[in-house]
């Protein structure tokens, strides 16, 4: 089966670089299946999993947003953050998400509500693809 070089990376580090014969993404407008060959492609991705097939095996990176750039032989993942499933502690997860949910309650009708919410709705996204890998 055909491969596609993958690499998943922030401002400040490589998180993740290998090959896949599939890759799922949360896009801006849906879920991006991506396989080998693909027509090149940019887009928005939002905060959710990303995972990184590979036979049989899958690698699960949480991402809180960022782009996608896919060319027939490699895919870019261009993350705002991004941390492998094995290093996301969920207890860390949860105190993110009551210290987002404090700050969103605390800027109701602020300016700065809105970054509150965004943060709010990326710390809700961690803690749900933690539970989700908790039950598989």
């Amino acid at each position: 089966m055909a491969n596609v070089e993958v690499l998943v990376a922030t401002a400040e580090r490589e998180v993740y670089r290998g090959v896949a014969d599939f890759l799922v993404a949360p896009g801006a407008a849906g879920e991006l299946g991506i396989m080998p060959n693909h027509t090149p492609l940019l887009s928005a991705l939002t905060a959710g999993e990303l995972r990184i097939h590979r036979g049989e095996e899958v690698d699960e990176v949480f991402i809180s947003g960022g782009f996608l750039e896919v060319q027939p032989d490699m895919i870019t993942v261009l993350a705002d953050t991004a941390e492998r499933a094995s290093d996301v502690d969920e207890a860390s997860a949860a105190e993110a998400e009551r210290k987002a949910q404090e700050a969103v309650d605390e800027h109701k009708g602020d300016v700065d509500y809105a970054r509150a919410a965004a943060e709010l709705s990326i710390a809700a996204a961690r803690l749900a693809f933690l539970r989700k890998r908790k039950r598989k």
